[in-house]
């Protein structure tokens, strides 16, 4: 019964990461034609016409029924995430990124312990461990050289991703998944939209091909409208930590379709780390996501989300 349900939320991020796997190596073409932020805008601005378009009287519906408070917090910190992180990727190499990102699989239970204090099981600790070598040898093995203001930016988007999975659950207990995600796509428009207009002095998108702006779009659909509302509806069913655990094979579909799309070779050890990584979502998914015991301190610990749950996942 539990692998039944649980097979739901894994199927939407396991999805999630197959489409932002895709967008990775492709967006670095339209990165080559136009400015990283104004991209962005863009991109992000597409996704927020789009969800107003289709979704808008349900969107004010879910915000009149709803304050500020419970959707400010995971709206910003999804939106600067992203921000800093394509920051970072113009500062230091790709690789170091990728793996200084995926620190937020290890960053997310912690800050769930220290905001919430949310019980973090001993038996998931291996796996955490296991997954982080797996990460490195795949992102990480030869392109942590240096430590300077890249692998800071870095760092500071794996903290944001952990603080927007986190506050995102927690949101989710007054806030439909819709509307979560329109307010989030908004958030990161306005973030972008600032930061073309102080660091690109303006929006320059004269530049764009029919290709570039094909790709825009797939980045707006298909990675920000689709990607943050299957996150979103994963967190209404399983814990922020095993989001961010699962999402770890995000770095596999994009070592996948850079070898598809751009003919780049994976090393013996990133073939080895992606298998690594395949292992441990295997036993994070055979593994129960609570014992009656950690139900019992859960729900002490945080009742509204865990209630919420159960009433659906019974």
């Amino acid at each position: 019964m539990r692998k039944q349900n649980f097979a739901i939320p894994l199927g939407l991020i396991l999805l999630q990461s197959l489409l932002y796997g895709f967008g990775d190596p492709i967006s670095k073409a339209a990165y080559a034609v136009l400015p990283v932020y104004s991209l962005l805008t863009a991109r992000y601005g597409i996704a927020l016409g789009f969800l107003l378009l289709f979704f808008g009287r349900r969107v004010v519906a879910g915000l009149r029924a709803c304050s500020p408070r419970d959707w400010l917090l995971p709206s910003l910190c999804i939106g600067a995430a992203y921000l800093v992180g394509n920051l970072a990727i113009e500062l230091t190499a790709a690789t170091a990124v990728a793996f200084l990102r995926s620190l937020s699989t290890l960053m997310t239970p912690l800050l769930a312990l220290a905001v919430f204090h949310r019980p973090f099981g001993k038996k998931h600790i291996p796996v955490q461990l296991l997954v982080l070598v797996g990460l490195y040898l795949l992102c990480g093995l030869g392109g942590l050289s240096q430590f300077g203001w890249g692998e800071v930016c870095a760092l500071l988007c794996a903290l944001l991703l952990a603080a927007s999975l986190i506050f995102g659950e927690h949101a989710l207990e007054r806030v439909d998944p819709v509307t979560l995600t329109t307010v989030q796509a908004g958030a990161s428009a306005l973030m972008a939209l600032a930061c073309a207009l102080v660091f690109e002095r303006g929006i320059h998108l004269s530049a764009a091909t029919p290709g570039v702006w094909a790709i825009i779009v797939y980045l707006a659909l298909a990675c920000t409208v689709a990607g943050y509302f299957l996150q979103n509806r994963a967190l209404g069913s399983i814990s922020a930590r095993t989001v961010a655990l699962l999402q770890c094979v995000c770095p596999v579909m994009t070592a996948l379709f850079s070898r598809l799309v751009l003919g780049e070779s994976l090393t013996v050890a990133g073939l080895v780390g992606a298998a690594i990584i395949l292992l441990c979502v295997v036993l994070e998914t055979g593994m129960k996501e609570e014992g009656a015991l950690a139900v019992l301190e859960e729900a002490a610990a945080y009742p509204p989300v865990e209630s919420q749950k159960q009433e659906k996942f019974p």
